[in-house]
């Protein structure tokens, strides 16, 4: 008698061992739990505030509508107000404590980099952060996906596009000492030699920097004619206003789609007007009167009462993609079946302008750059380049 209940509990605890191993974490009958770890109150609130934004448009969207295969789908965010110690705290928190299936949207290279480890320890998918650097496609890719160009290609197209436009041969850099400035200093110099142009000065700042009027004064004493740009969002547009200020007008201000942003283009007197951009989509603004942005557009400002922004429409596009690799995974979800549901994502993005594919083996959705420009208070689309063959391609 004594040997049937010991089997009979241990087989109840097999059942029971056997069920919690098919329990996908971050997933229940009626719910998905997504995560992200943002900066919500630092140099780069502009861009996450506005992607969280527009992920939850989606989701809600999403949600009203019946949810994915019955679940809802909620999205838990932390502030790490551009602080690395912050982050951490968030990303233990959402990985460790509240069991998401996924990250989305992480903003910062350094902050993504970090917890790499984390992430993959646990199983955890990191699905479109918002950073543009090389790293976070590894090779292989693992669980981490992008949606377009590294900062690296960016920089190297748009100084290239300057070059043949502007014939400017001096290159120069303003940066972060972080890994995001540092791609962006790196691909200036490498770009510069193989351009066969001289790259020939580069400056570092901190995040809370305001006064660069002794940086800028370098550059133009060094006969700078292109400078990129690796700086926080308010950073960026004082130093185009500090240059102006000074008096200098012969030279090009790259920055890369980290400073990409419509308050950028609309600052007061036309302040940053000259500036260019090199970014992997399209402007939402200069497209307004195309049917997929400007139902995002109403939709966006119907909800938040705050006009819709080009990081809107990658916190919203990103999430209909996440949205439509679980569709794909079906109803018995798995983060393998997740991962396989993206690899059927193969369409053309109207929203975004591009093209959109993801392989086992390519986890970087689209490759475009576009060269954009300030001028009267929004962003003017120049060109459109091939970021895997640097060549010039319509712009649809």
């Amino acid at each position: 008698m004594t040997k049937k209940i010991l089997m009979a509990a241990a087989m109840a605890v097999s059942v029971s061992a056997g069920g919690a191993m098919a329990q996908t974490r971050g997933v229940t009958d009626t719910e998905i739990l997504l995560g992200g770890v943002h900066d919500l109150s630092g140099v780069f609130a502009a861009v996450s505030t506005p992607a969280v934004n527009g992920a939850n448009l989606l989701f809600e969207q999403v949600n009203a509508a019946g949810g994915v295969h019955g679940r809802q789908i909620r999205y838990l965010v932390e502030d790490h107000g551009y602080q690395l110690p912050r982050a951490t705290q968030g990303f233990n928190k959402l990985i460790e404590r509240d069991g998401v299936f996924a990250m989305l949207l992480n903003l910062g290279t350094p902050h993504n980099l970090a917890h790499y480890p984390l992430m993959e320890r646990r199983g955890v998918p990191n699905m479109f952060p918002l950073t543009a650097a090389r790293a976070i496609l590894p090779d292989p890719p693992g669980m981490n996906f992008t949606s377009f160009s590294s900062y690296y290609d960016q920089i190297a197209a748009g100084i290239q596009y300057l070059h043949e436009t502007t014939g400017a041969t001096n290159v120069c850099s303003m940066y972060l000492p972080t890994d995001f400035g540092e791609e962006i200093a790196l691909s200036s110099r490498d770009t510069a030699e193989r351009l066969g142009l001289n790259y020939v000065d580069g400056t570092t700042h901190r995040p809370e920097e305001e006064d660069f009027v002794g940086a800028v004064s370098r550059l133009r004493d060094a006969g700078c004619q292109i400078v990129t740009q690796a700086l926080g969002v308010r950073a960026g547009i004082t130093v185009v206003g500090t240059a102006k200020r000074l008096g200098w007008d012969d030279v090009s201000f790259l920055t890369s789609s980290a400073g990409f942003l419509e308050p950028v283009a609309m600052v007061p007197g036309g302040v940053t007007d000259g500036l260019y951009a090199s970014a992997g989509w399209q402007d939402l603004r200069a497209r307004a009167d195309q049917p997929a942005p400007a139902e995002f557009i109403a939709a966006y400002e119907a909800r938040y009462g705050q006009p819709a922004s080009g990081f809107a429409m990658l916190g919203y596009t990103a999430a209909r993609q996440v949205v439509m690799g679980l569709e794909a995974a079906g109803r018995d979800l798995t983060t393998d079946s997740f991962l396989q549901g993206m690899y059927t994502l193969d369409y053309d993005d109207e929203l975004l302008g591009t093209h959109i594919r993801f392989t086992p083996e390519h986890h970087q959705g689209a490759n475009d750059i576009f060269i954009s420009q300030v001028g009267g208070g929004q962003w003017h689309t120049l060109t459109r380049i091939d970021g895997d063959t640097m060549e010039a391609v319509p712009v649809e």
